[in-house]
């Protein structure tokens, strides 16, 4: 069993940046892809970037490339997204997931989910 707490959102300017935060239970944390996900209201779940349980391989949704960048620590059992450059369409809940083996893009195919925190990004 993984419990996943993130931590990070809030309200910034657009252009601005924060860093999200995913805290995790459990001893085998490395042993899990993470990945993150948001979902804007009236909008379907999407894909925002995942990273592999050694922190060696992410890969990320298109639009978030060049501004966003997921990094690990598991010494801490944390996951981190870095988002810079900011846009007001980022506005929406971002939660992370674990994944049993490689992290993939597909939110169905993730075990364990967080709350999910607001970020919000004003015009």
């Amino acid at each position: 069993q993984v419990q996943l707490v993130e931590s990070g959102g809030g309200l910034v300017q657009a252009g601005g940046s924060l860093r999200l935060s995913c805290a995790a239970s459990g001893r085998t944390f490395s042993s899990y892809g993470m990945g993150w996900f948001r979902q804007a209201p009236g909008k379907e779940r999407e894909f925002v970037g995942a990273i592999s349980g050694s922190g060696v391989y992410t890969y990320y949704a298109e639009f978030v490339k060049g501004r966003f960048t997921m990094s690990r620590d598991n010494a801490k059992n944390t996951v981190y997204l870095q988002m810079n450059s900011l846009k007001p369409e980022d506005t929406a809940v971002y939660s992370c997931a674990a994944v049993s083996g490689l992290p993939v893009s597909n939110s169905r195919l993730y075990n364990y989910w967080g709350q999910g925190t607001q970020v919000t990004v004003s015009s």
